[in-house]
């Protein structure tokens, strides 16, 4: 690493679900390239990629990476930046829930206000639950998390634009990235 740089993982939304929305690994490395970035790398075809750039500004990274995913892709990308000391605080705070459903964690693009965790969080039930540290949001859900009703739309539209992995890419991203 060159001095002064600083490694970030993104996290992008939405991507590779459908026809229309392809955005392959190799297309995202060439857009991360063309923002400015350096010593890129992806993990599985989901959205995951890590970088190195000078630039401190979480706002300023996702910007950049936005607009070159959108020349890239010729579609919008929204993006969630964090940086490894993030990542891993996620990864080990879900840990400290010790849940044996499915765990998942939709990953905010803007910190919540205190009165919107409290709202999700109140609509947690005894089968799904909503926990909210930071820009991370676990949801603790039964074993067919297509039938769960607490789910990433249901996230985005009371905190903002999210995206959301599961448990074991977020501990796969801490442990190869951080």
């Amino acid at each position: 690493m060159i001095c002064g740089m600083a490694t970030y993982i993104g996290f992008l939304r939405a991507i590779n679900l459908g026809a229309k929305r392809k955005f392959p690994k190799a297309d995202i490395v060439t857009a991360v390239e063309a923002a400015g970035f350096t010593d890129v790398e992806t993990y599985i075809n989901t959205g995951n990629v890590r970088f190195d750039t000078t630039l401190r500004s979480r706002a300023k990274i996702e910007t950049a990476l936005e607009k070159a995913f959108e020349a890239q892709a010729g579609f919008a990308v929204p993006t969630v930046v964090f940086t490894q000391k993030e990542l891993v605080a996620i990864a080990e705070e879900a840990a400290s829930f010790g849940h044996g459903g499915k765990h998942y964690v939709s990953l905010l693009k803007e910190p919540p206000t205190a009165a919107a965790i409290k709202a999700l969080e109140a609509t947690s039930t005894a089968d799904e639950v909503a926990r909210v540290g930071g820009r991370a949001v676990h949801l603790l859900l039964g074993q067919n998390y297509h039938e769960a009703r607490l789910t990433n739309a249901v996230i985005e539209k009371q905190l903002g634009v999210a995206t959301n992995r599961n448990l074991t890419v977020i501990r796969a991203l801490a442990q190869k990235w951080c």
